[in-house]
């Protein structure tokens, strides 16, 4: 039986470690509070992963570390750089493979579907810290210190998955009341599914020549989000979307207030305009192939029903 360790017990980290753990992998989940799901395959860890020593021995003999971490939105800048340092670190000390969950972020606005041989041109905070983080890496896999990939995606979808959608549109659009998004409803956009991430991952990990590279995650859907809401309602058996967007005078208004919300305004470039992820390589080379909108829509209204 291998051993995995997984830092990071959000939606994919929790998807991934699950994953592993019905494969019949030791996964070793590794988060701050030592929160996870429960299963006996799983071994909940306390620990900061920003300590390299620690994790270092945390990840000793295992076969891969995967970082599914997530610093909250409006501290990446300080938080970010130390917490992957010690991930990378204990990578190196003990030869583990390391797969990272990123996003398109380091890309910068593009017009067109992404291919993974796009170059980094980041044009925001958010986008140089994902851009940097993913230059340390390779920079130390080139060297043969390390092994690494990437694994990207774009806006996240499921139930228990951190997102503006989830927030703003799920519970208004269920409940049969008016929903504002801060975004453009009729764009074309790739959402991608919390457990194709985790499943990404895993592929990419046992895949011989997935390292020194990234790979764009399959996507659920390319639809823009009043089609996608649409769908959650007649599946949901919930009255027609009342939806509306929130101007840029709007939500800058919001953010001087919530700090979470005014990050969203240097990535407004991803909600107004189209985002396509194209996925061709990752499909043809790891074998991995997007779950069907609508059991994530299935999924999503699940689980808001039963967090109301």
């Amino acid at each position: 039986m291998s051993l995995s360790v997984v830092v990071g017990a959000g939606s994919t980290g929790r998807a991934l470690a699950l994953l592993l753990a019905e494969d019949g992998e030791q996964v070793r989940l590794v988060t701050r509070s030592g929160s996870g799901p429960r299963h006996p395959g799983i071994e909940l860890v306390a620990a900061d992963a920003a300590d390299a020593d620690r994790l270092s021995r945390l990840t000793e003999g295992a076969a891969t570390l995967y970082n599914s971490a997530m610093p909250p939105y409006d501290r990446w800048p300080t938080d970010w750089p130390p917490l992957a340092a010690g991930m990378l670190s204990a990578a190196e000390r003990t030869g583990a493979g390391y797969v990272m969950l990123g996003n398109t972020y380091g890309y910068g606005p593009f017009t067109g579907p992404i291919t993974e041989d796009r170059p980094i041109a980041p044009t925001t905070v958010k986008g140089r810290v994902r851009a940097q983080l993913w230059a340390d890496a390779l920079e130390a896999h080139q060297a043969g210190r390390v092994r690494v990939t990437e694994v990207r995606g774009s806006t996240f979808l499921g139930g228990e998955a951190q997102s503006v959608f989830n927030f703003a549109v799920v519970p208004q659009v269920l409940a049969g009341t008016a929903a504002v998004y801060s975004g453009a409803l009729d764009v074309d956009h790739s959402w991608t599914y919390v457990a194709d991430a985790a499943r990404t991952m895993i592929a990419a990990a046992r895949h011989g020549d997935a390292w020194g590279t990234a790979w764009h995650i399959p996507s659920t859907s390319a639809a823009p989000l009043r089609v996608v809401t649409e769908q959650l309602a007649a599946l949901a058996g919930a009255p027609a979307p009342q939806l509306s967007e929130m101007s840029a005078e709007e939500l800058a208004r919001i953010a001087e207030q919530n700090s979470v919300m005014a990050e969203l305004v240097e990535m407004q470039y991803l909600s107004r305009e189209p985002h396509l992820l194209d996925s061709t390589h990752t499909e043809a080379v790891l074998g991995v192939t997007a779950t069907p909108l609508d059991v994530v829509l299935k999924e999503t209204i699940d689980a808001a029903r039963a967090a109301a």
